[in-house]
This record gives structure tokens, sequence and C-alpha cells, in this order.
């Protein structure tokens, strides 16, 4: 499998002047602000989705300062969203460094959010970026929904397949697509091309978040299941469908292992067994592989170019990596 500096060698130069135009787009003349943004970006992930932003953006036209902006913008939003979970999550650990409500209190945290939120809004409204701004909004919009929807569903414990795929396209899915549409958009591609590449980040953005639970039934580095998502009782698609595989009986002992022992690391490693022996993670995967067909499939529309490329291998990607 192709790494993803590899992947990223057509927009090498981007992502670097990238680099700097993100943090600029940080920059507040509050200390304390400072010091938080500059450690948010030391931690930086893998700049996936300005990956998909400039990627979009190649195979529709040029790439331009327009584009450079709109990568800005998708991060500036990711990164709010980042900082708001782990308030909402009271997680303590990102990406292996401390949560920045860890190191500075949920107060802090939450502002922050606010301020990325804002400097995003500023950034688009000071250049007339409407369109770009639209197409990140209608993405916030929908990751709160989502947001608010798992919740809903969790402490009932009733979320069935549709709801599933509706809780994932909002909060996952939405924003890859956003990216996808601001880097057509940026190049002053028409509505029906921005929407085909809105609809191929979607694609894209649903295999991803599968891949992500199937990951959780997998082993940790040191040799422990993981079980994540079931020790915070989130039921995702494995699980969703090995339990329509059983009887009632069954079906509700599991259920009440996963509301009430989910802190019981046996208990966790029981209901992994579970899925596994009931298709969970091979009906999962076929789900996923469907999504990224699709994906490809509106590729086929693009010029043929290193751009194009770029995409089909960042599709490739998100369902064969392996963390």
């Amino acid at each position: 499998m192709l790494k993803l500096s590899e992947i990223q060698r057509p927009i090498e130069r981007e992502l670097t002047i990238f680099e700097d135009k993100f943090k600029e787009s940080m920059r507040s003349s509050v200390p304390l602000l400072d010091r938080i943004t500059h450690y948010i970006v030391k931690r930086k992930g893998k700049q996936m989705r300005p990956m998909f932003v400039f990627f979009s953006a190649g195979s529709c036209g040029e790439i331009n300062d327009a584009t450079h902006r709109g990568a800005a913008l998708v991060e500036l939003l990711h990164t709010a969203t980042l900082v708001h979970d782990d308030v909402v999550d009271n997680a303590n650990v990102r990406r292996g460094f401390f949560s920045v409500n860890a190191l500075w209190k949920n107060k802090v945290a939450v502002l922050v959010g606010d301020f990325l939120l804002a400097k995003g809004m500023q950034l688009s409204l000071a250049n007339d970026d409407f369109g770009m701004l639209k197409i990140v909004s209608d993405a916030v919009q929908q990751i709160i929904e989502g947001e608010l929807l798992q919740l809903e569903k969790a402490r009932r414990m009733d979320i069935d397949e549709s709801i599933y795929f509706e809780v994932i396209r909002q909060k996952t899915a939405s924003l890859i697509a956003s990216c996808c549409a601001c880097g057509a958009a940026s190049t002053g591609a028409d509505d029906a091309t921005v929407e085909q590449m809105r609809q191929f980040g979607e694609k894209v953005g649903m295999a991803f978040q599968i891949k992500d639970d199937l990951f959780d039934f997998g082993i940790d580095d040191v040799g422990k299941p993981l079980g994540n998502d079931i020790k915070e009782k989130k039921l995702t698609l494995p699980l969703i469908h090995a339990l329509k595989q059983v009887g009632k009986p069954e079906k509700q002992r599991i259920i009440n292992l996963v509301k009430n022992h989910n802190d019981d690391s046996q208990k966790v490693t029981e209901v992994i067994a579970f899925v596994k022996a009931n298709g969970g993670m091979e009906y999962a995967s076929s789900q996923m592989l469907a999504y990224q067909q699709e994906a490809f499939n509106i590729l086929t529309h693009l010029p043929d170019n290193a751009y194009r490329h770029g995409l089909e291998q960042l599709v490739r990607y998100t369902t064969e990596r392996n963390k």
C-alpha cells in the first residue's frame, strides 16, 4: 500500500504553502490563544482534508489562492470540531498528545473552538468566498445534527442500519464531502461539477468511517482487544448486522453486555467474538467496498491527470490503511 507521503507528491508544494497560510489564519493578538493554536498546529494530523481540497481542485481546474483559502477554511472547521469533541467526550488525549481541554480546561477549549470557527468565517467573508462558506456551513450543521442524533439513539440503544448510515453521513462524510466540493468550487467549476465532487467526497467519507469502525473489533499494539466503541456504548455497523442474525434472547443478552458491562474487558471481548461469529466484519467490509466503488465510478467522469490519480490513491488509502 502507498504511504501518504507518496500520494502527496503532486501537491507537495501546495501543502507546504498551506501549512504557512493555516498558521497565519489562526494568528491572534491574545498571547494565550496564540500559545494554544501553536500547540494545535504542532500536533497536526495527516492533512487528509487539505489533500482532498487540492486534489479535487486540480481535477476540476487550476489550483489557486481560493483553493488555499478553502483548505484553510475546512481545516479550521475540522480543528474546531475536534477541540469541541474532546470537551463533549471528556477526552484527555488526541493523537497521542494531551487535548486542549486536558491542558487548559473545558472553558478555554470551548472558547478556542469558537475562535477557530469565527476565524474560518472571517477568512471567507474577507475574500467574498460565499460559495465555499455555504458549503462548509452546511457541513457544520450536519456534523452537529449527526452528533445529537447519535447521542439520542445511543441512550435507547435502538440504532438500526439506516440510522447508523445517517449518523456517519452527517458526522464524518459531510466534512470530506465539503473538502471535495470546496476544491471544485475554488476553481470556478459549475454547480453540477461541485455537486458531483460533493457526492464523491461523501462516498469516500462513508467508506472511511466504516473502516474506522472495523478497526474497533481488532487488537491494539499490546495485544488487547480494542472495543472502544463498545465501551462508549456505540452501536456500529459490524455489531448492528451481527445482532440482526440472532433471535431476541441472544440479541437482548448482547445489548445488555454493551449497556451495563461495557467496562468489563472480558464482556467486551465476548461482544467482539459475537460480532466475528455472526458475519459482522464481512458485512461491514462489503458495505465499505461498495461505497469505495461508487466513489471510483464518479472519478471516471474527471480528466485523466495526476490529481485524479491522487484522489484514486486517497480512496484506496482510506480502505486499506492499517490505523
